[in-house]
């Protein structure tokens, strides 16, 4: 039996530290795919720049692209027909979906919102897409239209209703899930003692403020995956 020489057996450890150190060193693209509360994310001060810059300051900014895809006004149907270009085509490894503001509050605004079942089927399409490319999922539940902590917000009630399909669909698909209707409620309870509709958590009842961003940044960075496989 032929001995390997000394020179090969070098090549061949370094061909697989070379792979090891490559498979560690991914860098995981992260988008984040929502409507004018995602587009302010990527903003500075946004949520998304607040989780890059506590990704570089733990030393992991180099494992991670974030990429914001938010557009204002989406809701479900609009992320449905937009996701090809503004998610697949940039290949992803992990996509957070927060939207439902929209088709909540455009129903009364403006009569557009999206009905309940139209909702979760256009949702559920747009997860198996994402799911049959081998991408990670992670939804978000839709936070607050006005941060009152005793349920009279005006849609208070289909918020509600919305979040639960959205969990409802976390748990059928195995997907990850960032709860901020149930986040926002808990934060507003221990520092909304005013019961305010605004200026806690948002600067008019739906966009963040600084306090909004950042707890909006930490939930999200506690689901996300690690880089390494």
């Amino acid at each position: 039996m032929r001995l390997f020489s000394r020179s090969a057996v070098i090549l061949i450890l370094f061909a697989t530290i070379t792979s090891m150190i490559s498979i560690q060193a991914k860098t995981l693209r992260v988008i984040f795919f929502g409507d004018s509360i995602t587009q302010a994310g990527a903003k500075p001060g946004g949520y998304i720049v607040k989780m890059r810059d506590a990704l570089t300051q733990k030393g992991l900014g180099s494992q991670y692209e974030l990429i914001g895809a938010g557009v204002g006004g989406n809701k479900i149907y609009d992320l449905y027909l937009r996701m090809e270009d503004d998610v697949l085509a940039q290949n992803p490894d992990i996509v957070y979906i927060w939207v439902g503001v929209n088709d909540v509050w455009h129903k009364q605004s403006s009569g557009t919102g999206t009905d309940p079942d139209k909702f979760e089927k256009f949702y559920a399409a747009i997860i198996n897409k994402l799911l049959d490319k081998h991408i990670r999922v992670i939804l978000c539940t839709p936070a607050v239209i006005g941060e009152k902590t005793d349920f009279t917000n005006q849609q208070d009630g289909d918020l509600n209703a919305y979040s639960q399909i959205i969990r409802n669909l976390a748990q059928k698909w195995h997907c990850g899930l960032v709860d901020l209707r149930e986040i926002f409620h808990n934060y507003e309870q221990k520092n909304n003692p005013g019961n305010k509709e605004s200026g806690i958590l948002t600067v008019d009842r739906v966009h963040l403020t600084e306090a909004g961003n950042q707890l909006v940044a930490e939930k999200m960075l506690e689901v996300l995956p690690p880089a390494t496989k």
